[in-house]
C-alpha cells in the first residue's frame, strides 16, 4: 500500500509543487539527495573516494516539456563532467533521456546524448543510460546502442521486474553490453512486471548469473549489480566465487544515502563499489521513489529528524 501511495505521488504535480517549498521535505531529501549545486556533490564524491568507493553522478529531472529545457539539462551534464574532469574525482555519470528530450522526439534526445557522451570520452568518463517506465525500454535501448555503436563508453540499466528482461538481458551479453543491473522502481502493470517480491529476487539472481557467465564476459560483458538486498550480494559474491570471476570484472552498486555500512563493507573486502549519487533542484521525484521502494526509509527519516 505504502509503495503505491508513493510511487503516486512521485507523478502528482500538485503535492509536488507543495512538498518542494516545504524545509522540512528539502531536509529530507538531503538523506538521500547530494545537494542542489555541482560543487556539493563534487564534495560527497571527495568522500566517498576517500573510503576507497567510487561514484556516478546524475543531475536530477526528468519528463522535460520543451527543446530549451533538454538543452539546459544537457549544458549541466557537460558543466559536470567538466567539474569531475578538473577535480579529478573518480566518477562517471547517469542520464535519464527524458531529461533529455526523449519525449520531444528521439533525434532531439539523441543529439542531446550524444553531445554529454562526447565530453564524457574527452574527460576519461562513462555514460550510463538509465532505464524509465516500460513506456521508454525499446527507445531507451535503441538510443543506448546508437551511441554505443559511435562511442563505446556507454552502458545501461535492465530492471529485474520486468518480463521482458531476460530477452533483454541475453541480447545484450552477445552484444558486449555494460549493463546496471537493478530491480526496478517504476510503477508497472501485473502484465508487464512481476507483481511479488520473490519473483522479482528469483529473476534478478538469474541474470546476474547471465550477465557474469563467462560465455558474457568472454564477449566484452560487465555487470554492475545495484541492490541494497544481502541476499542479492551474497547471492552474487557466492556466484563469481564459483566462476571465479576477477574482482576488476564486475562491481557493486548502491544508492547514496542508503546501507552505509554495506557499501564501506564491501569495499574493505575488495569489491568495487559504486554509489549512484544525484543531485539538483528537481529532486521531489527521485525522493519519493526512494520512500516507495523501501517504506522503512520514512520511519528511518522521521526518527533522525526529530533527534535533531
Amino acid at each position: 500500500m505504502l509503495r503505491s501511495i508513493f510511487l503516486w505521488l512521485a507523478g502528482n504535480k500538485m503535492v509536488r509543487g507543495w512538498m518542494t517549498s516545504l524545509g522540512v521535505a528539502r531536509r529530507a531529501a538531503r538523506r538521500f539527495v547530494a545537494g542542489e549545486t555541482i560543487d556539493e556533490a563534487i564534495n560527497v564524491i571527495r568522500e566517498l573516494n576517500a573510503q576507497g568507493i567510487v561514484a556516478t553522478l546524475d543531475h536530477l529531472g526528468e519528463n522535460v516539456e520543451t527543446i530549451e529545457d533538454a538543452q539546459r539539462a544537457t549544458d549541466d551534464y557537460v558543466k559536470v563532467l567538466d567539474a569531475i574532469g578538473v577535480s579529478g574525482v573518480q566518477s562517471h555519470v547517469s542520464v535519464k533521456l527524458t531529461a533529455l528530450g526523449l519525449d520531444l522526439g528521439d533525434d532531439v534526445c539523441r543529439a542531446n546524448v550524444a553531445r554529454i557522451v562526447a565530453k564524457a570520452k574527452e574527460v576519461g568518463a562513462f555514460v550510463r543510460v538509465d532505464m524509465e517506465s516500460t513506456d521508454y525500454t525499446d527507445r531507451t535501448l535503441a538510443i543506448y546502442r546508437s551511441l554505443r555503436d559511435e562511442y563505446g563508453n556507454v552502458g545501461v540499466v535492465i530492471q529485474a521486474y520486468l518480463y521482458r528482461s531476460e530477452a533483454d538481458i541475453t541480447a545484450l551479453c552477445q552484444e558486449g553490453g555494460k549493463v546496471r543491473l537493478c530491480k526496478g522502481a517504476y510503477k508497472e502493470p501485473p502484465l508487464k512486471a512481476f507483481p511479488h517480491k520473490s519473483d522479482t529476487d528469483t529473476s534478478f539472481v538469474r541474470l546476474m548469473k547471465m550477465l557474469l557467465s563467462p560465455t558474457a564476459r568472454a564477449r566484452g560483458a560487465r555487470g554492475a549489480i545495484a541492490t541494497h538486498d544481502v541476499k542479492m550480494i551474497e547471492a552474487t559474491c557466492q556466484y563469481a566465487q564459483q566462476q571465479m570471476v576477477p574482482r576488476d570484472e564486475f562491481e557493486f552498486q548502491m544508492l547514496h544515502g542508503i546501507r552505509r555500512d554495506l557499501q564501506q563493507q564491501l569495499a574493505a573486502d575488495g569489491y568495487t563499489v559504486r554509489i549512484y549519487v544525484p543531485y539538483g533542484t528537481e529532486w521531489y521525484p527521485y525522493f519519493m521513489r526512494r520512500l516507495a521502494e523501501r517504506p522503512a526509509n520514512v520511519w528511518f527519516i522521521l526518527s533522525n529528524f526529530f533527534k535533531k
